[in-house]
């Protein structure tokens, strides 16, 4: 496993990481005795298979320039002997050369020769290694459908010839293409495969790599303890083979289970047991990915300094190996500690970077997280519509390789995107369609089936063991045929012996039985029913967890209509506002809104809609709307009229709502009529005048003396039978060159339940808790309330949303 890029992406293994990484000494003295063969070798073909045996030596070291030296000799010694085997596997090394230097065309070139000439001289073996070798540059290029294809040519050959090294390579590459597709049931069931037949010829390094495969596939899944399983699994194998490039590939992927738990600190232990495998064999490569691990981590726990120290070291590994997929791995992830320091133009240039790695390479995937990550920090900046056109750029993308992940990481954007700006309809819209490919990629369906096949194939072992074991017994059941045909005489004496004693037993015997027959119906009746509550609780937790989902983003848009916190200080330095929602969403919110008109006021309000909760909240949403369209679309500054123009506003939503629901549903009769509202104190604030009107709700100010009150209209926001004018208030101060405090209230606080016999609150209590503090400081007065509520609520459930505001002007 490889450093990780934005959004969770991961590289998947190929057999090539581990074949060769064995004992970097050996692969030298293996290299020192090649050259000696080649220094006295005649110009025979031969010499062409010692040449193409170094050129790999080369490629494993990463010598790519001169194991391109190498494949060029190789292909002019077999075109002058006219050894077409030769000219086919060289043009093949020539085009892997090309591949690694992310060169597709060339590669691809070079591939295509070698297929033509391994038709030619029908070749099976040549031919398979061309089609999976055309099957992995597709495959890197997001070119899924086509890779597939050339993987399954290749494999066919290859099980049709039982060349069974080469059938497990191509097992395992058509496990990785399920794999970025987001198809984990298929992947794993070719990981299986493959891991069955380098187990069958007893290939370590293959069963590694597999291990490796098999963990990602839980990992994608999110069943990080199967895929820490797999990962150590890999991790003994690579000790036993002193496989240092192998450990350090598993050190990352346990880090990455660890990380994804949240367990920073174990993450960081196996990321540095990773740098360590890379120091002490000089692999850039992986010492690139350790450091940029690290940089993630340190990213996360918001220490930007270590996390940019880390990933520049990343980047530099990977800069001066010429591998262009890290340098721009690293880059995305420069611009992403850039984007969380603030530093938007780094951040901008780093993606612009990573953008044109990736179009030049063709990574069409890596092009889309670019386009997402981009988008964020057009986000971030307020440049909106940028910020869609990237996001809209990942989409199609996302679309054209059919990349799962790629949909639900941009859908989620693009929600916070459209709350932002308002549009809440679609912000929903697109939440949901990222709830529906997450659901899709975490499905709980294909867990069983991913279990069930794990399942099958560790059964099919115990029955190939088995079938080996008794085959071993009826060998020398055989040898003694003889020998226990005389046994035979000795032991039928005995057995009729032991007739009389069992004909004695055989009635209790028959007794027992039917006892263990019961008690065995019993135990499996219990079982099932216990499988069955179990699989009925799985099926309600993950309701609750969707139904909790679905609140929780409902909340972040109820969030939106609610004024900032530091708007409010500016307008009301000296004020306060307790806001205690009673579940997740609320039904209470307070409002503001600066002047409609040069002599207009400062308009606060607390409000409370019909019920609490999900209703609440959904009431609550009209209702915010109502206010904002009668201040800011009418110009009404005047407390009393925007109350009715809400009135007649929210009287029209509803009324659009039923004959909705009418149209939608023709059968239906239509007479059930929508009476929410809410409840309202909204007080104006001007040089000129201090100005009020209220629904239901009541204004208490003071100057310190005593607490007045002015009484609301007795009649709701929302659908009345005698709806009359609202009455606008202009509050008269005893002292007007002091200072005076309002407060703006629910009837939250007041019907709380609590103290030592259980009961309300009640409104006088807290007038005179109000008037005992109201001379204190604003925040002073919010903390004393907010205990003076926990201390009467003691244990008790909270009854309502509780909203107070207080202001002194």
């Amino acid at each position: 496993m490889t450093m990780r890029k934005i959004f969770r992406i991961r590289f998947l293994f190929p057999i090539v990481c581990l074949l060769g990484a064995n004992m970097a000494e050996s692969q030298t003295n293996k290299t020192d005795s090649l050259l000696a063969v080649l220094k006295n070798a005649k110009e025979d073909t031969g010499k062409v298979n010692t040449l193409l045996v170094f050129c790999r030596q080369l490629e494993l070291h990463s010598r790519y320039k001169s194991s391109d030296s190498v494949a060029k000799m190789a292909l002019e010694l077999s075109q002058k002997l006219n050894f077409k085997k030769g000219i086919g596997n060289a043009y093949l090394k020539i085009g892997n050369i090309y591949r690694n230097r992310h060169n597709d065309s060339e590669a691809i070139k070079n591939y295509m020769l070698a297929l033509q000439i391994f038709r030619e001289i029908d070749n099976k073996e040549g031919i398979g290694n061309t089609y999976g070798n055309l099957g992995n540059i597709n495959l890197d290029r997001g070119n899924y459908s086509e890779a597939m294809d050339n993987d399954v040519k290749a494999l066919k050959i290859f099980e049709e010839t039982g060349i069974k090294q080469s059938a497990a390579t191509e097992y395992q590459t058509i496990g990785n293409l399920y794999s970025n597709q987001g198809n984990y049931l298929e992947a794993l069931n070719s990981h299986l495969q493959a891991l069955k037949l380098f187990q069958e010829i007893e290939n370590k390094e293959g069963v590694g790599t597999e291990y490796q495969n098999i963990g990602n596939v839980y990992d994608h899944q999110g069943n990080y303890f199967k895929a820490l399983d797999n990962y150590l699994q890999a991790l003994k194998i690579a000790r036993e083979l002193e496989n240092k490039i192998g450990m350090g590939n598993a050190y990352t992927n346990i880090g990455n289970i660890y990380h994804d738990e949240g367990n920073n600190s174990e993450a960081l232990n196996n990321y540095m047991q990773a740098l360590k495998m890379g120091e002490e064999i000089g692999n850039k490569k992986l010492m690139g990915n350790a450091y940029g691990d690290l940089g993630l981590i340190y990213n996360d726990e918001n220490n930007y300094p270590e996390a940019l120290n880390n990933m520049l070291q990343a980047l530099k590994m990977f800069q001066e190996t010429g591998n262009t997929q890290g340098m721009s791995i690293a880059y995305v992830n420069l611009g992403n500690i850039y984007t969380s320091e603030g530093k938007y133009y780094e951040a901008m240039n780093n993606l612009q970077l990573a953008l044109k790695i990736f179009r030049e390479n063709g990574d069409i995937e890596d092009v889309g997280y670019a386009y997402t990550s981009m988008g964020k920090i057009c986000m971030a900046t307020k440049k909106y519509t940028i910020a869609q056109k990237y996001l809209d750029s990942a989409l199609v993308l996302a679309e054209s390789i059919g990349r799962k992940q790629l949909y639900q990481d941009t859908y989620l954007i693009y929600s916070d995107l459209d709350s932002t700006t308002g549009n809440f309809r679609k912000s929903l819209a697109d939440y949901k369609s990222y709830i529906i490919y997450r659901d899709s990629l975490m499905n709980n369906e294909i867990d069983k089936k991913i279990m069930s096949q794990r399942m099958a194939f560790n059964f099919k072992q115990k029955q190939d063991s088995i079938k080996g074991e008794q085959e071993r017994k009826d060998a020398i059941t055989a040898g003694e045929k003889k020998k226990q045909t005389i046994i035979t005489a000795s032991v039928s004496i005995v057995l009729f012996l032991a007739l009389i004693f069992t004909i004695l037993l055989f009635n209790r015997f028959k007794l027992i039985q039917r006892q263990k027959k019961l008690i065995e119906m019993q135990k499996e009746e219990v079982e099932k029913q216990k499988t069955e509550v179990e699989n009925k609780n799985l099926v309600i937790e993950e309701k609750n967890k969707d139904i909790l989902d679905s609140i929780t983003y409902a909340k972040r848009l109820q969030d939106a209509i609610l004024p900032p916190l530091p708007l409010i200080k500016h307008f009301f330095p000296e004020s306060f506002i307790l806001y205690k929602p009673k579940d997740i969403v609320a039904g209470d919110f307070y409002w503001m809104a600066a002047p409609s008109a040069p002599d207009g006021g400062i308009l606060i309000a607390a409000c409370d809609c019909t019920g609490h909760g999900v209703p609440g909240a959904m009431v609550s949403v009209v209702c915010s709307n109502a206010l904002n369209r009668a201040v800011k679309e009418f110009h009404i500054s005047e407390p009393g009229k925007i109350l009715d123009k809400t009135r007649e506003l929210i009287l029209e939503t509803f009324s659009q709502s039923k004959s909705n629901e009418n149209n939608i549903h023709p059968g239906i009769s239509g007479n059930a009529e929508i009476k929410d509202g809410m409840d309202i104190s909204l007080l104006s604030v001007s040089p000129q005048a201090i100005i009020w009107s209220g629904a239901y709700n009541s204004l208490w100010y003071t100057d310190g003396a005593d607490i007045k009150e002015i009484t609301g209209d007795k009649q709701p926001i929302g659908k009345t039978d005698n709806p009359k004018p609202f009455t606008t208030h202009t509050v008269h101060l005893s002292r007007p060159h002091t200072h005076s405090t309002f407060y703006l209230f629910t009837d939250g606080f007041a019907d709380q339940f609590g103290g030592p016999k259980g009961k309300k609150f009640k409104y006088g209590q807290l007038k005179e808790k109000l008037l005992a503090i109201s001379g204190k400081p604003m925040n002073e007065q919010k903390k004393i309330l907010e205990k003076e509520l926990e201390e009467w609520q003691g244990k008790l459930e909270q009854t309502d949303d509780i909203c107070v505001i207080g202001v002194r002007v």
